[in-house]
C-alpha cells in the first residue's frame, strides 16, 4: 500500500504549500477512477500539470505512450522521482517549472503529436490555465482537469445565468465540454473547503459553429461585453477600451440580431461570433486590453 500524502511529506520535512495551492489525491482509486473515465488510450502523451506526488501520475504512466509532468515545487521532485521507481513506471519526464510558463506549442513539436492535458489544478491558476490550453487549441486533443466546484460549473454553465461569463463564452466557441467525476474535498490532503469537479475539455476535431473573421478581435468583445456586465450589452461596449461609438453599435447589435438592451450573459458564442462579423466594417480603436487572449 503507498504511504500517505501526509506521512511522505513529514518524512521529508516538508508540508503543504498554501501558496502554491498544494491539495495532494489521498485516495489512489480516484486516480484510476479517473483515469478509465478519461479512456487514456496507449496512443496518448500526456501533459500532467502539478503531478505533486504522483498519484494521478502513475496511472496515467500506465495506460499512455508517456507522461510529461510539470512541476513547479523543487521541493516535491525528489519525492516524484521516488514515487514513480517505487510503481515501476519508467516513461515519464518530470520538468521542474511553473506550467504557465510552458510553451506547450513548442513542446508539441518536440514530441511530434498532439497533447492530452491532465491536472489537478491549484484555484488561484485555473483559470489562467484555461486560456492558455485555448490559445493553444490546435496543438492540444483534450484536457481532463480537476477544479473547484465554483470554476467547474462556470466552465459549464448555459447562457442566462449568473455562471456563465467571458471565459464560459471563450470555451464554449472553440471546445465541447463534459463533466466525469465528483471528488470529494476529503479525498484531498490538507482538505480544501469545497469538493472538486473533473472535467473533460475536448478540443481536437471541434470548428465554431460560426468561425470569426478575427478570433483575436473576437475574445477583445466577449471581455468588453463582460467587463461591465451589469449594463446593457450596447451601454458595456460603448463604455470600454474597444473605441465604438454607440450609433456604430446599435446597427451592428440590430444587425446581427441582437436587442441592444441585452446583457452580455444572454449571448451566446454564436451571437458574439454574429456581432463580431457585423462590426467589422467599424473602426476600433485600442485604447487597452493587453491582457486580452484570442481563444
Amino acid at each position: 500500500m503507498a504511504a500517505s500524502p501526509r506521512s511522505l511529506l513529514a518524512g521529508h520535512r516538508l508540508r503543504p504549500r498554501r501558496q502554491l495551492g498544494q491539495n495532494f489525491l489521498a485516495q489512489p482509486a480516484v486516480a484510476e477512477l479517473i483515469v478509465a473515465r478519461a479512456g487514456v488510450s496507449a496512443d496518448e502523451i500526456i501533459l500532467e500539470i502539478g503531478p505533486g506526488l504522483g498519484a494521478l501520475t502513475i496511472p496515467l504512466a500506465r495506460a499512455a505512450r508517456s507522461v510529461i509532468a510539470v512541476e513547479r515545487d523543487p521541493h516535491l521532485v525528489p519525492l516524484l522521482s521516488a514515487e514513480l521507481a517505487a510503481g515501476g513506471v519508467g516513461n515519464v519526464r518530470i520538468i521542474a517549472m511553473d506550467a504557465l510558463e510552458l510553451d506547450l506549442a513548442a513542446l508539441a513539436r518536440r514530441v511530434g503529436g498532439s497533447l492530452t492535458v491532465f491536472g489537478n489544478l491549484p484555484y488561484n491558476i485555473s483559470s489562467q490555465i484555461v486560456i492558455r490550453l485555448m490559445d493553444a487549441r490546435r496543438h492540444i486533443r483534450r484536457a481532463v482537469l480537476m477544479f473547484q466546484r465554483e470554476l467547474a460549473q462556470r466552465l459549464t454553465a448555459a447562457p442566462g445565468g449568473r455562471n456563465y461569463g467571458r471565459i464560459t463564452a471563450l470555451l464554449t466557441y472553440c471546445a465541447s465540454v463534459r463533466r466525469l467525476a465528483e471528488v470529494k474535498a476529503s479525498r484531498f490532503y490538507p482538505p480544501p473547503k469545497v469538493d472538486a469537479e473533473v472535467l473533460e475539455i475536448v478540443f481536437s476535431g471541434v470548428q465554431p459553429d460560426f468561425p470569426a473573421h478575427d478570433e483575436a478581435r473576437l475574445a477583445r468583445l466577449i471581455t468588453a461585453a463582460f467587463g461591465q456586465r451589469r449594463k446593457t450589452l450596447k451601454n458595456a461596449l460603448a463604455g470600454s477600451a474597444l473605441g465604438l461609438s454607440s450609433a456604430a453599435l446599435q446597427q451592428a447589435l440590430l444587425q446581427a440580431g441582437i436587442d441592444p438592451s441585452r446583457r452580455a450573459e444572454t449571448i451566446t458564442p454564436a451571437e458574439f461570433v454574429r456581432l463580431e462579423i457585423s462590426l467589422r466594417g467599424c473602426r476600433i480603436e485600442e485604447r487597452g486590453g493587453a491582457e486580452d487572449s484570442a481563444p
